[in-house]
């Protein structure tokens, strides 16, 4: 008998080898004369080397489907088993031209209203799109998932994703912690749409090596970002020198999305939105498209869509 170990580098242990290890079990009973053992994130395999290579085969079939589906089930691991894995491309009900991205635990992420599919297609088309509409319209987490698309395509080499640190009527000197610890509050809405599309580990490594950078819009001051696909969100309460000095940041082979909502600015004494001065500065440069979302996009609660409305009719 020959041995082989094969590492599973970037994937969620519970998620690929099932509850108690029951895919791997699953897997194990259909080759009764080798031996396959989990530990940790290493799969040791014992048999003969005609089953070993049958096994691993499987087994980097079951990974690749992982990596683009993010999930894996009994009847995914029994479709590769029986050497049909076509028959089970999709657990969803939607098609692949709809889907953003596969995210963990089943979550399929596409544009869900006429107005994300047309962010969806003027990202594809234009290297710089505005995203401009009130809270709940899917504006941050469709783009989010447009960059993930783009990195898993390897379309861009990086994300990078920032937001003004601007306080909505709280003091960031009185919270507690380091820069960091006080500003990752307003991060946090980004990485909880990350955190639905990338497997905690692999986004974990993403974070660690910069492939994926989140940091507040004043880090983005005298860079200048390649093959990435950068984020500016909350970009109502930029200034109309950091929406410059933003927008000068792209360089080759860059893709840029900038979100915001006209009526959540945030800035203090009245101070002009570099989002609203930019929309008005840029709306002839061919290249660039903006994209209006409104209450009909509103993905929240249904209550949400009703409270936006009356505070519209409010003038507010």
């Amino acid at each position: 008998m020959v041995e082989k170990v094969i590492t599973l580098d970037n994937v969620s242990l519970i998620d690929f080898l099932g509850v108690e290890n029951n895919n791997i079990k699953q897997i194990a009973a259909a080759f009764p004369m080798s031996k396959i053992i989990s530990r940790g994130n290493e799969i040791r395999i014992k048999g003969t080397t005609p089953e070993i290579s049958r096994i691993s085969d499987i087994l980097e079939s079951l990974l690749q489907h992982y990596q683009t589906y993010g999930k894996l089930t009994h009847e995914h691991v029994k479709t590769y088993l029986n050497g049909n894995p076509e028959a089970n491309r999709l657990a969803a009900d939607v098609s692949d031209e709809d889907v953003l991205v596969y995210g963990t635990k089943g979550i399929v992420v596409r544009a869900r209203t006429a107005n994300q599919k047309k962010l969806v297609e003027a990202a594809e088309k234009a290297d710089l799109v505005f995203a401009i509409g009130p809270a709940g319209t899917g504006k941050t987490y469709t783009a989010v998932a447009i960059a993930v698309r783009a990195l898993k395509n390897k379309e861009v080499r990086k994300i990078i994703i920032t937001r003004p640190a601007v306080e909505a009527g709280e003091n960031l000197g009185f919270l507690p912690g380091d820069l960091k610890e006080k500003i990752d509050p307003y991060l946090r809405p980004i990485y909880d749409a990350l955190d639905d599309m990338i497997p905690a580990e692999k986004l974990k490594l993403y974070l660690e090596n910069r492939t994926i950078e989140i940091a507040p819009l004043a880090y983005m001051r005298g860079r200048t970002l390649n093959n990435a696909f950068i984020l500016l969100d909350e970009a109502q309460n930029t200034t109309p020198m950091q929406m410059k000095m933003f927008l000068t940041r792209m360089g080759p082979n860059s893709k840029a999305i900038i979100t915001g909502d006209r009526s959540q600015i945030d800035l203090p004494n009245k101070q002009k939105s570099g989002l609203i001065e930019s929309v008005n500065v840029l709306k002839n440069i061919k290249g660039i498209s903006f994209v209006e979302l409104d209450g009909r996009d509103v993905v929240r609660h249904r209550l949400v869509k009703d409270i936006i409305k009356a505070y519209e009719d409010a003038g507010q």
